[in-house]
């Protein structure tokens, strides 16, 4: 057996794995016991990523308009047209989006061939969508982005503020890290701020259920509250902090009300966060993505700064990124208006400190188009050249529709990924075949500014090569060759390790000068470090605890912040409020976690969170189609009846990508406003409408090859031995068996038929050489059938008559909906071991089952049942597995 310690891929908590691949060729992860980001502790995904290896669907060679070429021809054409652009259009004409998935080595050598020798600032990163704000607000508080504590100040802290994060199901490690605390230290308390009442707010001592943008409001309120209690830290502030009477006046001025919140709670929020001095304010994307971002970010550094909570353990305002490589992405100037090691482009004394540094011959000298502008360029034409490398804008962007046409319409696109097949990657000239994780090696940077190794485990595949090879072998054909000469990864840490030199000179706070002259063998051997690392004195924890910040004045800066409402109003045609996000099981669009049959048992298809009120008045069912529109688009999306959301208000995750469902990309909903000073696109508070879907027929199969639907609604997910498919229309077939052949793709092959016309329900199973190949089970209504159960028989080639009864037998217990993803743990045994067993604690259930034990996310869940036991989960909710409700 051979193991390799390395990263995970999915979130910006960074956690440590090992990847073991075993005599047989197969591989195993686990946690890294000894990574100080996870201490050995893994989520769902990161449990299942070996699951996710798989060859299916990759891009193995470089094509041109849909044809297989060699890499000198894609290479010299992709050089050509970005050379052509740049001298009849000028630089600005050529564009790269690019992504936090990257690793910095990929990222810097990106961002130094657009800003340094192209001329250009327009690179920007999807993690554009995720902590622009969070840049916007540090940089006007701090003077650069600096995030300033540690993960263990979440477990130091007496008290833990978690605002717009669903940490629980988001970031389920750090979160678990934090119940750990709690656990040995009971006093400590967990305050959520969300509008949904997610599982994070269920295991918190105090859940505020916000109004959609009430953030500012809150945290006016709070620093208003904390000057009549007399709680300023008069000395800190009047030693290191300008700006508090101004911020303090328009606090003051700001109305609560429009928090939506009752005096009560506001005053539960405020004596919890002034009883305990050890505070940290952890923030997400519910900050993040809104019109007012940057002012939510720094209404909440107000509140640390007036108090002098900032820069000692266990305290301190404090952004957990969504992306492996957002923080690495913000260090290597990855984003438009930045340049690398946190120096900015508007500063004429950096720029040619870059610029001399890079030896380049040209530097751009202002910032470029930041993402929702960027596409809107793109579509009007003055883009000519576009790279997008890791991402998947035309399902990720808001307004998907029109940044899926401007892509289409461009006048040359080159893709780089790892599949062949995705919304973006069919809209390209040129397809570049990347290596993926597990193949390539390089840095990525947490949340907390841990610097982690990502190492290959596996041989990259036929001819993919890794992000900053193909970079550089495009700049070399470009002429600047001499630059990007780079032999491995290594070369390229050293470089931006020396290069960061200049920002700590300059006196700002990224400096990794302490690894300069790394060997390829310490490269290789590298243990996880936060910098800034310097060679001499003592290494910062904690930045901000001297008082001194990296403003002119070095003082901190509080901001005068005034509530603005969203940036739409609902309306009589769109009266209601769109919050879009995460699941647990899942991961961006889908292209890795798609791959795990386990990651698709829990929500297997793309849905609508209602309230219950919302759904009776509007006749939609439970597990009935909603269609939810927009100004800007439609999607089709099952219902989630539940009270988890507030009347007149809906969520939708948005994973769900054309590949994976006819009408889930979410983000076409979404319209393109943006935070004036973060360019952060507003994903949480949309106007949409939501009526119900009146399909004339439901359906579900599940086949051995991957089906071609053709309906108004369907989704697919990955299942053991095959693919599963959910399917609505409006119009009904007039030859069921016809239909079936098609759907399957199989014209030939022999159909078994059991009708019940009574019911108008028919199943069909579809024979080729003795084997059931296909089932399709069609009905008037959504299809109840023991889904888990009848996927498990078809995996394991059961006999027709067994998988076609869609129920198990009465000496074969149904599982049940998975609840547990770690464990494959499903809700009927969860209920079966409550009940039989008189279980009590999710503790017991953990030790009977193994269910909540590791990642801990679905523990919110298993409380539920147990407090259900004697109202036990209905038939229909145990048939619409995938959307099981078990409050």
């Amino acid at each position: 057996m051979t193991e390799v310690r390395t990263t995970c891929p999915y979130c910006g908590v960074g956690c440590g794995v090992i990847a073991t691949t075993q005599t047989d060729g197969s591989i195993t992860v686990e946690g890294d016991p000894e990574h100080p980001a996870n201490y050995g502790r893994l989520c769902s995904k990161g449990s299942a990523l070996a699951e996710t290896l798989g060859m299916e669907g990759r891009l193995l060679a470089p094509k041109v308009n849909g044809a297989q070429t060699d890499w000198d021809t894609a290479t010299k054409l992709v050089a050509e047209k970005a050379s052509a652009a740049i001298a009849e259009h000028g630089p600005d004409s050529v564009a790269f989006y690019v992504s936090g998935q990257l690793l910095s080595e990929d990222y810097y050598v990106a961002n130094k061939l657009m800003k340094g020798f192209i001329g250009s600032a327009n690179i920007d990163t999807n993690s554009r969508l995720c902590m622009a704000s969070s840049v916007a607000g540090h940089k006007r508080a701090f003077g650069t982005d600096t995030v300033p504590g540690t993960y263990e100040d979440l477990e130091l802290a007496d008290t833990v503020v978690l605002v717009g994060s669903n940490l629980a199901w988001c970031h389920p490690v750090l979160f678990q890290r934090i119940l750990a605390a709690k656990k040995k230290r009971p006093d400590m308390r967990i305050v959520t701020i969300d509008p949904r009442n997610t599982a994070t707010a269920q295991q918190s001592d105090l859940h505020l259920p916000i109004a959609p943008g009430g953030d500012v409001a809150l945290f006016n309120g709070l620093l208003a509250e904390i000057s009549a209690r007399g709680a300023l830290a008069s000395n800190f502030v009047n030693a290191n902090v300008d700006g508090i009477s101004a911020a303090l006046a328009s606090a003051e001025m700001c109305d609560t009300g429009v928090t939506g919140l009752a005096q009560s709670e506001l005053d539960a929020f405020y004596d919890i966060w002034l009883a305990r001095e050890k505070t940290v304010t952890v923030y997400s994307q519910g900050v993040n993505q809104s019109t007012s971002g940057t002012d939510k970010v720094n209404a909440i550094i107000n509140c640390h700064l007036a108090t002098g909570r900032i820069g000692r353990a266990g305290m301190g305002p404090f952004s957990v990124t969504g992306q492996p490589n957002a923080m690495g992405g913000r260090e290597v100037g990855g984003l438009a208006n930045m340049l690398a090691c946190h120096m900015d482009i508007e500063n004429a004394v950096h720029r040619r400190a870059v610029q001399k540094f890079w030896k380049s011959p040209t530097i751009a000298k202002q910032p470029g188009l930041k993402a929702v502008d960027l596409f809107k360029k793109v579509s009007e034409g003055q883009i000519k050249f576009l790279w997008i490398m890791c991402t998947n804008p035309a399902v990720s962007m808001p307004d998907a529709d029109f940044v899926r046409s401007a892509i289409e319409n461009c006048d040359f696109v080159v893709v780089s990924d790892i599949q062949e097949t995705t919304d973006t990657t069919v809209l390209a000239d040129v397809l570049l075949p990347a290596r993926g994780w597990g193949e390539k090696s390089g840095t990525l940077t947490n949340s907390e500014r841990m610097i982690s190794r990502q190492r290959p485990f596996m041989k990259a595949p036929r001819e993919a090569r890794p992000d900053w090879k193909i970079i550089c072998d495009v700049a070399t054909e470009m002429g600047f060759g001499e630059a990007f000469a780079y032999s491995d990864a290594a070369e390229i840490f050293e470089e931006y390790a020396r290069m960061s030199s200049l920002s700590g000179d300059f006196g700002l706070d990224f400096d990794i000068r302490g690894k300069v002259g790394l060997s390829v063998e310490a490269y290789e051997t590298l243990a996880p470090f936060r910098w800034p690392n310097v060679p001499r004195g003592p290494q910062k924890d904690r930045f901000f605890s001297d008082g001194v910040f990296f403003t002119a004045n070095q003082r901190a800066q509080m901001v005068p912040i005034s509530y603005r409402p969203p940036a739409q109003n609902v309306s009589q045609e769109y009266p209601f409020r769109l919050n879009t996000g995460r699941i647990r099981d899942q991961w961006h669009t889908m292209t890795r976690s798609g791959k795990s049959t386990r990651l698709s048992r829990h929500l297997a298809e793309p849905f609508l969170e209602i309230h219950p009120d919302d759904a009776d008045r509007l006749g939609i069912a439970p597990a009935g189609l909603a269609e939810v529109k927009s100004e800007h688009g439609t999607t089709i999306l099952r219902a989630l009846v539940t009270d988890r959301v507030k009347p007149a208000e809906v969520f939708a995750p948005f994973h769900w990508s054309g590949e994976f469902a006819s009408a889930g990309r979410v983000d076409t909903l979404i319209s393109s406003n943006v935070d004036r000073l973060s360019g952060q696109p507003e994903f949480k508070a949309e106007p949409v409408s939501v009526a119900p879907f009146r399909a004339s027929w439901f359906g579900f199969a599940v086949s051995r090859s991957m089906p071609q639907p053709k309906t108004r609604y369907w989704a697919k997910a990955r299942v053991s031995g095959g693919h599963s498919l959910e399917l609505a229309d409006t119009v009904t077939p007039e030859d069921w068996e016809a239909y079936a052949r098609e759907l399957f793709a199989l014209p030939d092959v022999e159909v078994i038929v059991v009708s019940d016309r009574k019911r108008n329900s028919h199943r069909m199973g579809l024979m080729e050489n003795g084997e059931l190949v296909a089932v399709l089970f069609v009905g008037s209504s959504p299809i109840e059938i023991a889904r888990s159960h009848t996927l498990s028989e078809f995996a394991n080639g059961a006999q027709p008559q067994n998988i076609l009864a869609g129920r198990a037998p009465a000496d074969m217990p149904d599982p049940g909906p998975t609840i547990c993803s770690c464990f494959n743990v499903g809700a009927n045994t969860l209920i079966t071991a409550i009940t039989e067993s008189h279980l009590r604690t999710v503790e017991e259930v953990g030790a009977a089952l193994q269910a909540g034990t590791n990642c801990g996310s679905c523990r919110v869940e298993i409380a539920a049942m147990i407090g259900a036991t004697a109202a036990p989960i209905s038939a229909k909710g145990t048939v619409r597995g995938d959307l099981v409700e078990t409050g």
